[in-house]
């Protein structure tokens, strides 16, 4: 009987032994696997809609909408403390149907505190409306300065690789971007003859095989940062390989004014922007549209805008709804080339006033009058008027 209960004690110990040793194993796999684990992901989504109302005039004649905007989606992903994703796409209804577009999409890597290095499709740098100050919550108007967008002479977006920081040398403060891109691409006219010479932004695949390169340089002349220069370049071959204008180069130029400070008379915040652009395109031949004689045209194809903008928001004044309000002007001119089938010289002022629910929420109501539009098809649009209220939220 004592060898029996002798063997069950002996048993029941290797039993305690082996379920402590097992423990074991399991607590050091599971601390293993916290070791082994690259970083802490993190996904984010943000981004903004806006919508509203227009009526808008063209040479005595008006139409009133209610526009149904866009929905922006901004996917953002922190693989660990130095890598990271991001992507927008764009909603919008073109032509009666609901379009989705991707507007960029990169990856981001921190080499140390002055560089990080970043590849995909994403906003080109250049000034800083296209990259900063476009989405509709952070745009103080409900429309874009002349130049920017379809059919301007601001670069958008491309595809390539970026280094990017900031750092000081004594006192001043910098930041910089440069780049190497597939680049822009020349319309040659065979595809929208009245477009001939002008830029095409924001494609995926190249047309030859020379990449664009370009940068900017940001420079902070006070301590605080309330104010920022910029410098931005963009130079490169834009023709199609192959073809008659594979030699033909584009030099962009740029150059971004900020300024935000408090004025305390005026117990106001206020905000100044302003950018400047220059396009020059090498010479070319482009053919006359609808001739069967095989004549040809040229012309200087050097292009400029430029917009000065400045809000003024009371945000230290007693009244709560004084507050809420901000005041906003803008002038913004654009001078295609002389002599291009595109050439116009428009001038554009837009007076608005905004009422901001919370920090990324403005309703938004404004005027907006356009004088000098046309070109050789449509030489009858000499201006276009608007008055809009729009709303738009940040998320």
């Amino acid at each position: 009987m004592k060898r029996i209960v002798l063997l069950f004690v002996i048993l029941f110990s290797f039993e305690l032994s082996a379920q402590d040793t097992s423990s074991t194993l399991d607590r050091q796999s599971a601390e293993n696997t916290v070791d082994l684990k690259p970083g802490k992901s993190i996904f984010m989504l943000r981004g903004f809609y806006h919508s509203g109302f227009e009526a808008t005039t063209t040479n005595d004649e008006t139409e009133y909408n209610f526009n149904a905007g866009s929905i922006v989606p901004v996917l953002m992903f922190k693989q660990s403390d130095k890598l990271f994703f991001e992507a927008e796409f764009e909603g919008g209804f073109e032509d009666g149907e609901f379009e989705w577009g991707l507007e960029y999409a990169d990856m981001s890597y921190v080499l140390n505190d002055y560089v990080t290095a970043r590849a995909g499709k994403f906003i080109l740098p250049f000034g800083t409306f296209m990259e900063k100050l476009h989405p509709a919550w952070i745009n103080r108007l409900a429309t874009r300065p002349l130049g920017y967008g379809e059919g301007g002479i601001t670069p958008t977006s491309d595809v390539g690789v970026e280094l990017r920081g900031a750092f000081y040398t004594g006192s001043l403060k910098l930041n910089y971007q440069v780049y190497l891109i597939n680049g822009p691409q020349l319309k040659d006219g065979s595809v929208e003859p009245g477009q001939a010479g002008m830029l095409k932004f924001g494609y995926l695949e190249d047309n030859n095989r020379n990449k664009t390169a370009g940068g900017r340089l940001g420079i902070f002349p006070f301590s605080n940062s309330m104010m920022e220069l910029g410098f931005s370049g963009l130079t490169g071959k834009v023709g199609t390989e192959g073809s008659a204008y594979e030699n033909v180069r584009a030099d962009l130029f740029a150059i971004d004014f900020s300024l935000v400070k408090n004025v305390n008379f005026l117990k106001s915040i206020v905000n100044i922007k302003g950018q400047y652009n220059y396009s020059q395109i090498g010479d070319a031949n482009y053919l006359v549209p609808e001739d069967t004689t095989g004549l040809f045209y040229d012309f200087s194809n050097t292009s400029n805008t430029y917009y000065a903008q400045v809000s003024l928001r009371p945000s230290f004044v007693e009244n709560e709804l004084i507050r809420r309000l901000e005041l906003v002007g803008r002038y913004s001119t654009l001078q295609a080339p002389v002599g291009a089938l595109w050439e116009q010289n428009p001038t554009q002022v837009a007076l608005g006033l905004n009422y901001w629910i919370d920090w990324r929420t403005v309703l938004k109501m404004g005027y907006q009058t356009t004088d000098g539009l046309g070109d050789s098809e449509s030489p009858d649009m000499l201006s276009n008027n608007m008055f809009y209220i729009h709303w738009a939220m940040g998320f």
